[in-house]
């Protein structure tokens, strides 16, 4: 009695490896960057107190959806490889604490975009409940999951311009596709790698069930409208986002980059070709970000 009791009061969930897990911090990183790129898009002059509101936001949001994830996902955790080891399955935290903890960090992240303005608290309040109440139980019914995820995931490179505008149109409406079509090369290329252990899970991720001739062709197609997409601004007929015609080669450079390694999966189907694509497509989406924001400060 006394080690189970030992046990329960020991893994409460609160130590920093354990939090930084359950929130996935790098991704919420990477998301927050995202989110900035667009706001730097978009701002005529640097407001910092939004850019701490956007970062703080950012983290509560990402990291709230990623836990409400894990905590639907705790048993189906437990089957595969990679995510045995996290804090619910692994028995470290229990579920009431990670579902406390994202309720807080739900609270937070949506509160400190609501200072920014509504528009920015509602678009992240929609990522919040299309990740964890449609996109993580799907995962388990459907392949159109990936479909219904990639709104969740598209929405930081807009949301950025929508903090700094107080508006939607046509600019974030851009930013949204490229990151929006983006994701299914990216994610499919994940599911190739690891299709042995979301099929173990009852996971269907990719589009045909397998990793096969139809899903590589899929994840060349949409690598195609990505790159078309990214490169939209160079026709200078998407309002105030533009990209200048030296911006918009290194755009190609880096979608021509990315439809080599989906074509290298679609000829080898190898393991290897997928990982040396989820590479590529996450050096293209920063490239691309970086790029755009750099094109506005320095060539226009």
């Amino acid at each position: 009695m006394s080690q189970n009791h030992t046990k329960l009061v020991a893994t409460p969930g609160l130590s920093f490896s354990d939090f930084f897990e359950l929130t996935k911090v790098r991704l919420s990183i990477s998301v927050v960057i995202s989110s900035l790129a667009g706001y730097f898009l978009a701002a005529d002059s640097v407001d910092y107190s939004i850019l701490l509101l956007l970062i703080v936001g950012g983290l509560g949001v990402v990291g709230a959806s990623n836990i409400f994830n894990q905590v639907f996902e705790k048993d189906s955790d437990k089957l595969m490889e990679r995510t045995q080891n996290r804090p619910l399955p692994a028995e470290r935290m229990l579920p009431h604490t990670a579902l406390f903890l994202g309720v807080i960090l739900t609270i937070l992240g949506v509160a400190a975009l609501y200072f920014i303005n509504l528009k920015t608290a509602f678009f992240a309040s929609t990522s919040i409940f299309i990740y964890a109440c449609l996109y993580t139980p799907l995962k388990q019914k459907t392949s159109l999951s990936v479909f219904v995820g990639a709104f969740p995931g598209a929405i930081p490179f807009m949301l950025g311009w929508v903090a700094a505008t107080n508006r939607f149109g046509i600019e974030p409406g851009v930013l949204f596709m490229v990151q929006f079509f983006w994701q299914f090369p990216h994610f499919w290329a994940i599911g190739w790698l690891l299709h042995p252990q979301y099929q173990k899970a009852g996971f269907k991720m990719l589009p045909s069930g397998k990793p096969d001739q139809t899903t590589a062709f899929q994840i060349v197609f949409y690598s195609f409208w990505t790159v078309l997409i990214s490169l939209l601004p160079a026709i200078q007929f998407t309002g105030q986002l533009i990209l200048t015609p030296s911006a918009a080669i290194g755009v190609l450079i880096l979608g021509l980059l990315l439809l080599y390694a989906a074509m290298q999966l679609m000829y080898l189907k190898t393991t290897i070709a997928a990982r040396f694509l989820i590479r590529v497509s996450i050096f293209y989406i920063t490239g691309i970000q970086l790029i755009y924001v750099l094109d506005k400060y320095i060539l226009q």
